[in-house]
């Protein structure tokens, strides 16, 4: 199979499916990754799970820092190559990385040096707890460089139509972190039992692995980075056009957590339990959102390559076909988290007292999945057109509403619950917003007889 699809000029079906699979498929195993991490360490108890939780809540944060680097190259890398521009992209992508780097060393040092405050934040009630969530959060965020880095090289594979590279270093990410997990968590063999912290070496080990095997298939790549020399300067002005694509989706990610992360709070006045349950919930919804994501990923670059290149009836025809195939996929997860509840949460955590919370907070997350991951498909498509403002604005808009409309439903006899309707309703209300915000603008774009391009 070829590394790289064309998203020019194969069939809009083809192509889309042929990028967008593998990675979907790498967003499952970034799925199964989590999973594991969880269902090994539920087996230590909930309050290790806790622990994982709130100082994960970092490690999701740092996700939008890097989309500074990560959003910003892949879009314009795929925006230069649609334009013939190869000399464009490989700026592009030079700065990214580059970027990514610097990145990750300042939001490591920050973690290390605030860990007991950025801990202290959630409120937690158990020492132990506390302890094990900053020694988790000094590792995992300590060695942030690798996620940053392949977070960034993702994208920019992505964008060059090279979805299978990814897919194979997290697969191998994935078995390192299989092997490990238990390992290092229960202390088997000549290992000590390290529960939480085990958990955090097993993780960063499994990223470090997949980094080596993404630079070991850039070194062999003939289209963008085998033309990239990190150590060559990068002017100011591709900086520039990175950040300024890039800073809308990181404020949009890294407020988005931070509301979680007041969630996170408001959940926890229900006592460390109910944070348990909010991180195998999150994990397990995982299943729709990363998937979701990872098509997102596909039409933002099928769609930024496309529009570079002025083919627009082939961004339009291609964000019809992937919403259909979304929409099935969001029905799949909604029916798998609302029926299958139960012996789901029961894989992460069997505590008798702690399951009939973790079953409410599925079964009423399963009910908003379609529209989720339809929201999270249009956000990529209006991103590869270059529209991270306005996905940004609506973003952070409804997002903050869940704290105000949490309260609210908490203050009604809902309890706890209505922190998790809060989420639904919110997220229903994004769903369908985005694509009748995104239709409005596909009616905008040109059609065949004035695109300026030869069209597909």
């Amino acid at each position: 199979m070829k590394r790289h699809i064309d998203l020019l000029h194969g069939k809009i079906l083809r192509s889309l499916t042929g990028l967008a699979l593998p990675i979907m498929a790498t967003s499952l195993v970034q799925t199964a990754y989590n999973l594991t991490d969880m269902a090994w360490i539920g087996r230590v108890g909930s309050a290790a799970v806790a622990a994982v939780g709130a100082a994960g809540m970092y490690t999701w944060l740092s996700t939008g820092i890097v989309t500074l680097a990560r959003m910003g190259g892949q879009v314009k890398v795929a925006h230069s190559l649609g334009e013939g521009e190869q000399k464009e992209a490989v700026e592009y992508g030079r700065g990214a990385i580059q970027l990514a780097i610097a990145l990750a060393l300042v939001f490591a040092l920050t973690a290390n040096l605030f860990a007991g405050r950025m801990i202290g934040f959630f409120g937690l009630s158990s020492d132990k707890i506390v302890g094990d969530a900053r020694i988790y959060l000094r590792i995992t965020c300590g060695l942030i460089l690798f996620s940053f880095l392949n977070q960034t090289l993702t994208g920019l594979f992505t964008a060059i139509g090279d979805s299978q590279t990814p897919f194979l270093a997290n697969c191998t990410g994935l078995v390192m972190n299989m092997i490990l997990d238990p390992v290092l968590i229960f202390g088997l063999g000549p290992f000590p039992r390290m529960e939480a912290a085990g958990a955090a070496v097993a993780t960063v080990t499994a990223q470090l692995a997949v980094t080596l095997v993404l630079i070991h298939r850039a070194s062999c790549d003939t289209v963008l980075f085998d033309k990239i020399h990190l150590r060559h300067r990068t002017a100011g002005k591709y900086f520039r056009a990175i950040l300024r694509l890039g800073v809308p989706s990181s404020l949009q990610s890294m407020l988005y957590s931070a509301i979680s992360m007041v969630l996170t709070r408001m959940v926890a006045s229900w006592g460390d339990a109910a944070v348990a349950v909010q991180r195998v919930g999150g994990q397990v919804e995982c299943i729709s959102w990363m998937t979701a994501e990872g098509f997102g990923s596909a039409m933002n670059a099928f769609t930024g390559q496309n529009y570079g290149a002025r083919f627009y009836d082939r961004v339009k025809k291609g964000y019809g076909i992937a919403l259909a195939v979304i929409g099935l996929w969001g029905i799949f997860t909604s029916s798998l988290l609302v029926f299958g509840a139960e012996p789901i949460f029961r894989l992460f955590i069997q505590e008798e007292q702690v399951v009939p919370i973790g079953v409410h907070y599925l079964v009423i997350l399963g009910i908003g999945q379609m529209p989720m991951c339809e929201e999270l498909l249009t956000v990529g498509a209006l991103q590869g057109l270059g529209k991270t403002l306005s996905c940004s604005v609506i973003t952070i808009v409804l997002t903050a509403a869940r704290i105000p409309l949490a309260v609210a439903l908490t203050g009604t006899g809902l309890g706890l619950d209505g922190i998790w309707w809060a989420l639904t309703v919110t997220s229903i209300a994004k769903g369908l917003i985005f694509v009748m915000y995104y239709l409005w603008i596909l009616k905008g774009l040109p059609g065949k007889e004035n695109a300026g391009g030869r069209q597909r």
